[in-house]
């Protein structure tokens, strides 16, 4: 196996990769460093390895834990790991939605490969499908084949400008209808992606996400495992560029003041803590449409496959100018969730036993910036 060393020291620049992720609210200041793996992946590393990873790495996943480690084999191969230090077990108990962001990175990482004239040969889970949690079993194996027959997925020219935009929307500016079957292109076998605009539907929707999200909010449980991730302030998302990310130029200023802090954010008589009510609260009411993902089915390839047509329709989405927000809030299984859970698969899914994947918030808003990543060395595992 070829040392990590010797990899990251090849080709014309050496590989200095620092990281993206998602940010909880909108970042106007962004932390320069922790936004650098979005400009590094276009320069190439002399490993075509290390040229695809360097786009997978930027794949939307569950409060931005990037939970990927890769090992590296002797010739045009890598192996896709779970980093188990990077589960959110209270928010996502069976590892469902960690998953589906595994599936994001190995879409991701099949548009790289096409691009520069390979095959990625992607096997799931070589060793077994995990349950009824993720384990030290990879995930994937990836083989890159030369071959010419490959075709460039015209989405990969969207994946650079791919974000997740949490602010609120102009509720002024509606959702075109004629956009929801393009979106519904994001659609891979065996995942079905439906889109509404409907202003009946939609307020429903916004009343539901909205009561789903003080759920996950107003449970101790859960919100406390979103404050433990949470970095506040530009030197906080540089040194840990991973997890939920508030450094955009007013939160900072506040950090530096002790008035907006994880102790704050957990108190709910705090300023901070009803600040964060209000934010998405108005986050989900200006919602102008919403796109959500089923399977036929829950195994873990049902759940990669949701996250590769995931990763496809948001890059549809941006493609389209519109903005796009997770609120899957409704969909994670813990305790609390279970009546939203319940309601949420007979608004939202077409058969009956049908998973819903996935669901998002649409419309128009000003544009974000990339949001942080840890560099691509610090996801090779060492040999």
């Amino acid at each position: 196996m070829t040392s990590r060393r010797a990899l990251l020291t090849t080709g014309a620049s050496s590989v200095v990769l620092l990281g993206l992720g998602g940010t909880w609210w909108g970042t106007t200041g962004p932390a320069k460093s922790a936004r650098e793996p979005w400009r590094i992946a276009t320069e190439g590393f002399g490993d075509p390895r290390l040229n695809v990873l360097a786009y997978s790495i930027l794949a939307p996943n569950p409060h931005n834990m990037q939970p990927w480690q890769i090992t590296l084999g002797e010739g045009r191969d890598f192996t896709v790991y779970c980093d188990l230090d990077r589960l959110l077990p209270e928010t996502d108990p069976p590892n469902r939605q960690i998953t589906i962001g595994f599936g994001c990175f190995l879409e991701l990482c099949q548009q790289a490969a096409a691009e520069t004239g390979f095959r990625a040969d992607i096997t799931y889970f070589p060793e077994g499908e995990p349950q009824p949690l993720l384990d030290g079993r990879p995930v994937a194996h990836v083989e890159l084949v030369e071959d010419s027959s490959v075709l460039p997925d015209p989405l990969f020219s969207t994946v650079l400008d791919r974000r997740t935009n949490r602010l609120p929307y102009d509720i002024s500016r509606s959702v075109d209808p004629g956009m929801l079957p393009e979106l519904q292109g994001g659609a891979v076998d065996g995942v079905e992606v439906l889109a509404t605009a409907d202003a009946a539907f939609v307020e429903e929707l916004r009343t539901f996400t909205t009561d789903a999200w003080r759920v996950e909010w107003d449970t101790a449980s859960t919100r406390r495992e979103s404050i433990e991730v949470m970095h506040i302030g530009k030197a906080a998302v540089d040194a840990r560029p991973y997890g939920l990310s508030m450094d955009d130029r007013l939160t900072s200023t506040i950090g530096m003041l002790g008035l907006m802090s994880p102790e704050a954010l957990d108190d709910p008589e705090s300023s901070a803590y009803k600040e964060s009510y209000k934010f998405y609260e108005r986050a989900c009411a200006s919602a102008m449409a919403f796109v959500w993902s089923t399977t036929p089915s829950n195994t873990r390839r049902a759940q990669l496959e949701a996250g590769r047509a995931w990763v496809r329709t948001q890059l549809i989405a941006n493609a389209l100018g519109l903005s796009f927000h997770p609120l899957s809030q409704a969909l994670q299984e813990f305790p609390e969730m279970a009546e939203y859970y319940k309601r949420a698969h007979g608004l939202l899914s077409t058969n009956a036993g049908d998973t819903v994947q996935m669901l998002a918030r649409l419309g128009y808003a000003p544009d974000v910036g990339p949001a942080p990543r840890q560099n691509l060395e610090s996801k090779l595992l060492p040999i």
